[in-house]
């Protein structure tokens, strides 16, 4: 039996009718999809500076001092391996491979970093701090990781860390900068793998995150992606400072020179208050909780301080050698002493 014309057009606009919605829904399952990309280069290799102005001898080979160097040197390209520490004193970890003085000595190291889950991402713009071990005169206690507000838009998170320097244990703070600076080595997780962070970037003026290491509710957050971060520092024991005996051995990389010579914001106020309250709760120090703090992470987010934004380093600067002459010791100008201009009226008088 023929279809009328009348009917074949009816059908055709009934068809389109059904398949209209269901095209709709599928373009936006592929909009949706596009925000959630799966990488085949790591973009957050962009959250490390810069190294062209520096040269390979200016950040050593992940190999103690004292033995030859079985990798080339440190760089961009090549990432060296974090290797546990056997011997006493192999090297210092001094001011100058993060860029700031310690903020605590300790004689003894920190304990092992704990085991913990990540709390959900709170929103778009907050940046994970891991949890590290802090010291007071009675004992380490472990300040929690927490998620933080990114204070400036390329704002990014260099966690402190613990090095052996001068005979003891000290902790370097922690800063915020365009780029990742070095921070010992250290394996936090969570996109922290002890050499630069893997665990987001800046695209424009949003932050994506990486799915595969930070806990992601994608109802909540639409810029993320996928990439298989692979923990680029070895893992002993969960070890949590660089140097000295069974530390960490891993010296700057030229991308982590060049980032030391970058304006950076100091730790915020927000987060002063947050290591503050740890130490004021007795279960996060290691002589109560023995290694697992009761609270590993903080639940609710810390806001950011109001008008952050990096300042350039500070420029050591080495005054003239001051030469002091006799006259000027004594404060005032001495006038130079003269002959008399008469000598022969002098005599007579």
């Amino acid at each position: 039996m023929k279809a009328s014309p009348r009917f074949s057009i009816f059908l055709a606009l009934l068809l389109a009718a059904a398949l209209g919605p269901a095209g709709c829904k599928s373009g936006q399952d592929q909009a949706a999809a596009a925000t959630d990309q799966n990488m085949s280069q790591d973009p957050a290799d962009a959250n490390s500076a810069p190294a062209s102005d520096t040269t390979s001898g200016a950040a050593s080979t992940a190999t103690p001092a004292s033995q030859p160097a079985s990798q080339p040197a440190s760089s961009a390209q090549t990432v060296p391996q974090a290797q546990p520490i056997s011997n006493t004193g192999s090297y210092d970890a001094s001011p100058d491979d993060s860029g700031e003085e310690p903020v605590a000595q300790a004689q003894q190291p920190p304990p092992p970093l704990p085991e913990y889950a990540q709390p959900p991402c709170p929103g778009d713009g907050y940046l994970w701090t891991p949890g590290y071990w802090s010291y007071h005169p009675t004992g380490y206690f472990w300040v929690p990781g927490v998620w933080v507000r990114a204070p400036f838009v390329g704002a990014l998170w260099t966690p402190p860390y613990w090095g052996f320097s001068r005979g003891a244990y000290a902790l370097f703070p922690g800063h915020w900068g365009n780029h990742i600076g070095f921070y010992g080595g250290i394996n936090y997780g969570f996109g922290y793998t002890g050499l630069g962070y893997h665990g987001g970037y800046w695209n424009g003026g949003a932050f994506s995150y990486n799915r595969t290491v930070n806990n992601i509710n994608t109802t909540v957050i639409r810029n993320v992606y996928t990439y298989n971060v692979v923990n680029r520092t070895t893992i002993v024991n969960r070890v949590s400072y660089n140097g000295g005996v069974g530390g960490i051995l891993v010296r700057p990389r030229p991308v982590e020179v060049a980032a030391v010579r970058e304006p950076r914001a100091p730790v915020m106020t927000t987060q002063i208050h947050h290591e503050e309250a740890a130490r004021a709760d007795h279960a996060q120090f290691v002589e109560v909780n023995h290694g697992k703090p009761a609270t590993p992470a903080f639940e609710r987010p810390i806001e950011a301080d109001r008008d952050v934004h990096p300042a350039a380093r500070p420029v050591a600067v080495h005054p003239e050698p001051r030469v002091e002459h006799p006259v000027e010791a004594h404060g005032a100008h001495q006038p130079e002493h003269r002959p008399p201009a008469h000598p022969e009226k002098e005599h007579h008088k």
